[in-house]
């Protein structure tokens, strides 16, 4: 079900002022933040722009203030990698016990919520990027993994059931329901898509390969390499420029030393907002090898430059993102990711109708418009708690 059509969304009305608070495990200056923390940032200042008063509470990293207001955003940072989760319903409940409660709570659920209404009595909605089946044993061991999937799939469906959930695209809707949410109770926000900038940058002239994101394990940019390595003898000068950083970079840097291609493999790590739209103009072809995405940002950020994108179809929100034929390609294996690629990079005039259809599908998707829909489901959240506190004996 779509966002124009969900119960939830209304249609405009007289709006009050809201003070909403977010939950999540990461904010974007974390040394992990990536497009997560950026769609609840990107909401939230749009939301403080339009009146409302919005809170993140999110994990503590070295160098970051407890406490912090950055582009009318309020971070409340404490806790590490487990402990956020306590330590932040813990501050929630004191800072509602002291400023009253919050209009609505957004419980951001990566990979585990934060079960906030044991903190709070506020309107609460489950924010969900995607299911986290096939990385739980990526990123943790055994055990953790059992532990995390088991409150995922059993737990939090059932602790949850009948709140309202977000989900950023219709894929990740479709495995809530194959945990037991009800798909009535899910409204579909997709991520919108940032301005483009460095607009006018030609291609590079020699052809080359994006990826764009963290480096974490299950980003798989191995997957990138390997196609290069199988490429390079037909394309000699093909070259790979990995966009972001994260813990992985250095076994990342080994697989191309034992590729044999690590010449033509550019980890640029992170890089400001400008040179990340250069490195996205300048590029032919993107890949996006994750095992799971909620929604795809990178795909939508390269598309926006006329960049098509490979991805793997089964890979969450990416078959949402990515228009399979039209924008990119969807592929099953890293074999035809391969013969993918080749065909992009061969084909010129294939890549160019792609390259507008992109970008024509990238512009579809706007941060204010996915922000319409977040105001009208808080309101409604709002309102619909207060009638019942209002009629309640």
């Amino acid at each position: 079900m779509s966002q124009a059509n969900h119960p939830l969304i209304l249609i405009r009305r007289v709006r009050s002022s809201l003070r909403i608070a977010f939950l999540s495990w990461r904010d974007s200056t974390h040394p992990e933040g990536g497009g997560a923390e950026h769609y609840i940032e990107t909401i939230g200042e749009l939301l403080t722009g339009r009146g409302h008063e919005v809170t993140i509470y999110c994990a503590a990293h070295p160098g970051a203030n407890p406490h912090e207001v950055r582009r009318g955003v309020t971070y409340r940072r404490q806790g590490g990698r487990f402990g956020v989760y306590p330590r932040n319903l813990a501050a929630l409940r004191r800072d509602e016990r002291k400023h009253g409660s919050y209009d609505a709570v957004v419980d951001v659920q990566n990979g585990v919520p934060f079960f906030s209404t044991l903190a709070t009595r506020s309107p609460v909605v489950l924010l969900c990027h995607h299911v986290h089946r096939e990385q739980w044993p990526i990123v943790f061991g055994p055990l953790v993994s059992r532990i995390g999937w088991f409150v995922e799939s059993q737990i939090s469906p059932r602790f949850y059931r009948g709140r309202p959930y977000v989900a950023v695209s219709d894929e990740t809707r479709r495995e809530l329901a194959e945990l037991g949410v009800d798909a009535d109770d899910v409204t579909v926000v997709h991520n919108g898509t940032d301005v483009p900038r460095a607009l006018g940058v030609e291609r590079a002239p020699d052809p080359t390969l994006v990826v764009l994101g963290r480096l974490v394990p299950h980003k798989r940019v191995e997957h990138a390499i390997d196609v290069l390595a199988r490429l390079r003898p037909d394309f000699p000068h093909l070259s790979l420029r990995v966009v972001g950083h994260g813990w992985w970079h250095d076994r990342i840097a080994e697989h191309a030393e034992r590729s044999g291609v690590s010449d033509a493999v550019h980890l640029l790590g992170f890089v400001d907002e400008d040179t990340k739209h250069v490195e996205l103009a300048r590029s032919w072809v993107g890949l996006a090898p994750s095992v799971k995405e909620g929604w795809g940002l990178c795909v939508v950020e390269a598309a926006s430059h006329g960049v098509p994108t490979v991805a793997y179809s089964h890979a969450g929100g990416l078959s949402d993102s990515i228009v399979d034929g039209r924008t990119g390609l969807l592929v099953r294996d890293l074999d035809e990711m391969t013969r993918a690629v080749r065909r992009l990079l061969v084909d010129e005039p294939l890549r160019s109708t792609m390259a507008r259809a992109a970008t024509a599908h990238a512009a579809a998707y706007t941060w204010p418009a996915a922000t319409d829909s977040w105001e009208d489901l808080l309101q409604h959240l709002s309102s619909s708690d207060d009638a019942r506190m209002t009629t309640a004996p």
